[in-house]
């Protein structure tokens, strides 16, 4: 089937522009590719902000996700929390003990629904929010050495796509 610009959709192929030495090898396999990809950039970060802040990975998605909530009060349930960041509930939940521990957020009775609690950051939290947040943009700017600002926005473009696609398959949605 021909696309937009003359290219070629078909069912079932995949183009990796790395060809491997056997067709359907692992390499081969996109979410293999993504893991791994997220899984070195995560490696990565990681590194930096438990040299830095003490924080693993996991503890800094939270953070960063409790740091950016658009509903301008900073505060999210851990439910919310586990939705945003695509993390299972018990890393949230071991995630979000640590840095409660650490005075980096704070539980609050939630008002609308008894049952759960709503966290923020604390003082402590949000100034080390403001700090790692230029050091994620350095890292990323590094990532990004090597790539034009074109790739740069068709990649992001691509991943966009992609969460998409995933979430849409993921509810029932049926491949076209």
């Amino acid at each position: 089937m021909s696309q937009a610009g003359g290219e070629q959709k078909a069912a079932g192929a995949v183009q990796t522009g790395a060809p491997s030495t056997m067709p359907g090898q692992l390499a081969d396999f996109l979410p293999y590719q993504l893991s791994i990809a997220s899984n070195a950039v995560s490696s990565l970060i990681a590194e930096r902000y438990r040299k830095r802040f003490g924080l693993k990975i996991l503890e800094w998605r939270v953070m960063a996700v409790l740091g950016d909530a658009k509903d301008g009060t900073g505060r999210l349930t851990q439910r919310a929390l586990t939705e945003a960041t695509l993390m299972d509930k018990v890393a949230v939940n071991r995630a979000c003990k640590v840095l409660e521990e650490r005075g980096l957020i704070a539980r609050a009775p939630n008002a609308r629904d008894g049952r759960s609690h709503l966290l923020e950051l604390t003082d402590d939290g949000r100034a080390i929010h403001r700090e790692v947040m230029p050091l994620a943009q350095a890292t990323e700017s590094e990532l990004f050495a090597d790539f034009t600002i074109d790739e740069q926005m068709k990649f992001r473009e691509l991943l966009h796509r992609m969460r998409e696609r995933a979430g849409f398959l993921g509810e029932g949605g049926e491949a076209d």
